[in-house]
Formats: structure tokens, sequence, C-alpha cells
């Protein structure tokens, strides 16, 4: 059945593909395809790179500080979704959300960007954007954690257009939680002033092009593939420029 997948997917981007283009050709997939390729060449020094006895997943479920208390919470959110997550953590498999090891030293969430910005909000908060989420969950999961990080991977262009500008800054995180705080009267004070803004004050922040990434990797062993495969996302994902995304369902 491997190999029926894999003759299907291998499709993509041909004219008779059952498929669409995209569903081979995303940044999922890039992302993916990268943290494999550093996971095997534990000698490669990376930002994305594992330390030792860490691993990556995708597509994993970060928990909210802001989780609903009742069904129709107004306030309320769901788990957040990370693109993917590097370091010493576990992935509970009822639910598929992130535990993080009581000895981790590594926690890096990594939101993949390949033609769209960050979504400007949620349903229930709607300047609550995807850079402030991310944060605010990896200080919910991970308080102690003394170098989390957050970075945002996406096209050359679209980082020199400002299509992310001033949203990956502890500035704009720091009033976007702080925001999203205020609006349960107290409830969370105790959380922002004692874990949140200790935990921004130490979790390393960026912006990530894939070209750098990739340019990083030598030639051989996969490396020049990973440059096509990402010519070939190019081609199937315009970049937009404009800022935000729309809100995301809580």
């Amino acid at each position: 059945m491997i190999e029926a997948v894999s003759r299907i997917l291998s499709q993509c981007g041909e004219p008779d593909s059952p498929l669409p283009a995209t569903e081979l050709y995303n940044e999922g997939w890039m992302l993916r395809l990268v943290l494999d390729w550093l996971q095997r060449h534990p000698g490669i020094n990376h930002v994305l790179s594992p330390v030792a006895g860490a691993r990556w997943a995708s597509e994993v479920l970060l928990a909210s500080r802001f989780l609903p208390t009742r069904r129709g919470d107004p306030l309320g959110e769901g788990f957040t979704h990370a693109d993917g997550v590097v370091g010493h953590f576990d992935v509970r498999p009822a639910r598929g959300d992130l535990v993080l090891r009581p000895d981790a030293t590594q926690l890096i969430v990594i939101e993949a960007k390949l033609g769209s910005p960050l979504s400007a909000g949620t349903r229930n908060s709607p300047d609550y954007d995807q850079a402030a989420r991310n944060v605010a969950c990896i200080a919910h999961v991970a308080p102690q954690l003394q170098r989390p990080a957050f970075f945002v991977l996406a096209p050359k262009e679209q980082i020199g257009a400002g299509v992310f500008g001033e949203l990956i800054s502890r500035d704009s995180i720091s009033a976007k939680v702080s925001k999203r705080c205020r609006a349960y009267e107290g409830v969370h004070d105790g959380w922002l002033a004692e874990v949140f803004e200790p935990a921004l004050r130490r979790i390393e922040l960026g912006l990530l092009s894939w070209e750098d990434v990739l340019a990083g990797l030598p030639n051989g062993d996969g490396g020049s593939e990973l440059r096509e495969f990402y010519a070939r996302c190019l081609d199937f994902n315009p970049l937009r420029m404009s800022r935000n995304a729309g809100p995301v369902p809580c």
C-alpha cells in the first residue's frame, strides 16, 4: 500500500496527475524534508538541527492557555497546530498534543510559509495573530525552558517585501498576548506577569528564508534535490504580498 501512495504522489505536478500539485509541493512537505535531512546529518550545525536526544515532528498540537472552559466559551480557543517542532518532547497518542520531557533542553516551533502570510487571529480574538498565538503556547507548554525558539520559515521575497513585518517582534507579541489576557478580566494576569513575560524575554524569535536554509546544505546527499523540490514548490504556490491572512477557527 505504501508503494501505491508513493506512486500516486510521484505524479504530482504532471499533466495527468490524479492529485493537485500542491498535495505534495507545499510548505508542509518542504519542512518535513528539511527537518528529516538535518536529523540524518548530525554533523551539520544549523539553527534548526536537533541536538543530542532530540527529534522532530510535524502537525503537532500545542496546548493553549486559553482553552475553552465551557461549551460556547466566547473567549476560548482550541489547540494550535505547529507546522514543525524540534526538541525533546513526546506526542500524546490520543490527542496528538506535545508534552515536553522533564529533562528537555531544546524546543523549536516552526511556522512554515510558502506563499501565504501569517493568520491575523482567531474567530474569538481577531487580532491575536499566528506569531503571538504560537509564542503564548510555547510559554504555556515549556514555562521553565531556558532557550526555546519560534521561527517563521518563508520565501526570501516575501520576507524582503515586509509581509511579516513587525509581527515577529517581542513588542508586537507582548502587546497581542497582553490584550488577550485582559479580555479575561484578571484571570490570567498572574500567568502573564510571572510566566509569559519572562519566557518571552528568553525565547529566540526569527524569520528564516527557505533560500538561506537550503543554501547551507551541501550539493551531495540530497541537498541539490531539496533545492529542486523547493523550486517546484514555488512554481505551484504563488507568493502573496499582503500582510495578514484571515482569522483561523477557534
